[in-house]
Order: structure tokens, then sequence, then C-alpha cells
């Protein structure tokens, strides 16, 4: 007889994060992640006792998947816009990650102020910053004022009320962005 798979906890993290992207967080449990490894419940809760603590390492997952797609951005884009269509572009084809990111209380932010300054945002911070020859601070201004308006944007349309059109997104987008740097110009005269 040959040996048995062994399933590794990174496994069981994969396969979670699969049937999150499919149908949502709210279908992750023992028996559901051992149907997609093919085997039984038992490697799924001896890697994770409790299914809170299998969604916490799904969101980590998911978060970093996040990170990646938004810094994905394309040469030829403003690197702005670029980062705040993909936010928005990930809530078009990531529809439960998206959901699961920023609607499920996973987060370990409470709020915006505290997420601005979250590790795992530290990478867009830069890139804008660079982008914009902007200090830290100033950049984290414009950043907030974007992410409000394309977190609900994203939103809306990963709870399927807004039909999603990229080039009136990205207008909307371009119009926001000059609006928060002619503001931050206002303040420093």
């Amino acid at each position: 007889m040959p040996p048995r798979a062994k399933i590794t906890k990174e496994m069981v993290i994969d396969a979670a994060f699969e049937i999150t992207r499919d149908a949502g967080a709210k279908n992750v449990n023992a028996r559901t992640v051992s149907k997609k490894l093919g085997c039984s419940t038992q490697p799924v809760m001896y890697h994770f006792a409790k299914i809170e603590d299998l969604k916490k390492a799904v969101y980590d997952k998911s978060n970093w998947f996040h990170t990646e797609y938004l810094m994905n951005v394309n040469p030829c884009e403003d690197v702005m816009l670029g980062i705040g269509l993909n936010y928005i572009r990930f809530a078009v084809k990531e529809p439960n990650l998206f959901c699961f990111l920023f609607q499920s209380g996973f987060a370990s932010e409470n709020s915006i102020l505290q997420m601005v300054d979250a590790e795992e945002l530290k990478p867009v911070i830069s890139a804008m910053q660079k982008e914009m020859q902007l200090d830290e601070k100033q950049t984290k201004e414009v950043f907030l004022t974007l992410a409000l308006f394309v977190h609900g944007y994203a939103s809306i349309i990963a709870n399927n009320s807004l039909e999603f059109d990229e080039s009136a997104a990205a207008a909307h987008l371009e119009r926001v962005y000059i609006g928060a740097i002619l503001a931050l110009q206002e303040e420093i005269k």
C-alpha cells in the first residue's frame, strides 16, 4: 500500500484560500477544506484546531495576494492611478476576497487611520511617495483621500450594485487624485 500523502499546513491554507476566492470565507470549514484536499477532516483540524485560526491565516494570504495585485501597475500608467484602478479591478475580479479582506471584520486595523500606518501598506505608500515626490505625511493625506474614494467605488462593485466601466472609473479616480493634490497644495501655501 502506498504511503498516504502528507497534508501540510500550507496546503490547508491554500485550499481554504481557494474556497474563499470561489465561494466566500463563510464557506470555509473543516469539511469543505478536507473535501478540496481529498482527505479527512483530521489533517485540517491537526493544523488548525479552530477554523477561526485558519481564516486568520487565509486573511494573511489574501492580504499578501491583494498587495501584490495592487503593486502590479502597468509601466505606462501613473503609479497612483494604477494602484487605485487595481484596487477597483481587484473588487471586480476577486469579489469574495475583497469582501473577506474589507467587510468581514478580520482586519487587524480598526480604522483607516490605523491602516495607513500598517506594515503591509508601506510598499504602496513608498511607491506613491516616489511618484508624487511628496513627503510621507503628505503622501498619506493624498492616499487617505484616494483610499476613501476607491474603497467606496470597489465596495459598491463587489456587492453587485454597480457595473464596472474601467474608463469611467479611471476618469473619476483621476479627478479625485487631481483634487487631492490641489487641496494639498492649497494647504501648503
